[in-house]
């Protein structure tokens, strides 16, 4: 796949994801969320891919925000239609994908960055990271899903507190308060997803996929019991349960096919 401002490559089942713009701080413009609309779509129906590893090019930024300069004399109406193009094809699309995603943040995440962060399934930091969301000190405030997303994950008062003073956290206070699941030195970032995603490789993928589902549901507010039940239930109906059943009264390592 060729992209302007991403670089991706599949490596055994995982597609690596690369925002390339490091002179710009790896920030989210029109044309690089319109890349990642269109990976995201690939990597969902794509059988080959099985996980995806999200993350900037250099070691300063993941992403440092969304580029300011395109949208700084948009009407409210504009602004709505940026941020609901933004959920529907980038942000959610990233949260409901059937591929568990890892943002593997290698330096600053700060406003759309880190809500982009946020809509991966999981996130590995390296230790020099530092995460914010400061978009009340330009007037507005997180429109990519930061403030149901950083709520979830951190708790009311907590992303309360970061969204309305727009102070940066580090790595390890992210892992502290749970916005992050790791924190590894910078040459162990990719590694360290990798040896997750190479963990979920191992597992049934049609039951990996039910479970993020389920997951999702969970804290959408969609009803995740009722999701879980109706997941579960499918689950009886794929090849590879029988697969994982036989293999365990055999005693052996299942060979799932993801069928």
């Amino acid at each position: 796949m060729a992209y302007q401002n991403l670089i991706s490559e599949i490596k055994e089942n995982i597609l690596y994801v690369t925002i390339n713009r490091e002179r710009a701080l790896n920030a989210l413009n029109k044309e690089t969320l319109a890349e990642l609309a269109d990976v995201i779509a690939y990597a969902g129906k794509t059988e080959e891919v099985r996980g995806v590893i999200l993350t900037g090019a250099g070691e300063k930024a993941f992403v440092a925000g969304a580029d300011i300069k395109e949208f700084s004399d948009y009407s409210g109406k504009q602004g709505e239609d940026l941020a609901k193009l933004g959920h529907d094809q980038v942000f959610n699309a990233i949260e409901n994908s059937p591929k568990p995603f890892i943002a593997a943040i290698n330096g600053f995440a700060l406003g759309g960055g880190l809500e982009l962060a946020m809509a991966c399934h999981m996130r590995i930091a390296s230790d020099h990271a530092k995460l914010g969301l400061p978009e009340v000190t330009l007037g507005l405030i997180p429109g990519y899903g930061g403030t149901q997303r950083l709520t979830q994950l951190v708790g009311k008062g907590k992303a309360i507190e970061m969204i309305t003073t727009a102070n940066m956290i580090t790595a390890s206070v992210a892992e502290k308060i749970g916005l992050v699941n790791y924190v590894v030195p910078q040459p162990d970032l990719i590694s360290k997803a990798e040896e997750i995603l190479n963990a979920i490789k191992q597992r049934a993928p049609l039951a990996v996929s039910a479970a993020i589902k389920a997951v999702v549901s969970a804290v959408n507010n969609n009803n995740g019991y009722a999701t879980e039940i109706e997941e579960f239930g499918k689950c009886f109906e794929t090849a590879d349960f029988k697969e994982g059943v036989t293999a365990f009264v055999e005693k052996r390592k299942a060979n799932f096919s993801g069928k």
